[in-house]
């Protein structure tokens, strides 16, 4: 199993294998055709308290790290759907909306799913 993050509005590429939009909201402005996400898994995303506190402030970024793990703990059922699926396909890439490509949740579900390997 490989993973890897991009963002949901870069053109998909036969090289993304399964693709997972991993935001609790649609990105804005885009068509379902355009994503081409095979499933959106809208509850693993940050809550909303969560995403809100944090605002893409890179400062923030290390606690809202451990605080997302937290939720993700304590979440269970989203965090081993996206365990299965990328147990099932060679490559899997975990879609996102956010415009910082180093300091948003598919960076965070990614690190979790390697240290489970």
């Amino acid at each position: 199993m490989a993973i890897s993050i991009k963002r949901v509005y870069d053109a998909p590429s036969p090289d993304d294998g399964y693709r997972v939009l991993v935001d609790r909201l649609w990105p804005r402005g885009l068509t379902k055709e355009r994503a081409a996400a095979a499933v959106w898994l809208r509850d693993i995303g940050p809550s909303t308290e969560l995403r809100k506190w944090y605002g893409h402030d890179v400062a923030r970024w290390p606690e809202f790290r451990e605080r997302y793990r937290a939720e993700l703990a304590s979440g269970g059922a989203p965090l081993e759907e996206l365990r299965a699926i990328a147990s099932e396909h060679d490559m899997v890439t975990l879609l996102f909306g956010a415009k910082d490509e180093e300091h948003n949740q598919a960076v965070v579900l990614a690190e979790l799913l390697t240290e489970a390997r």
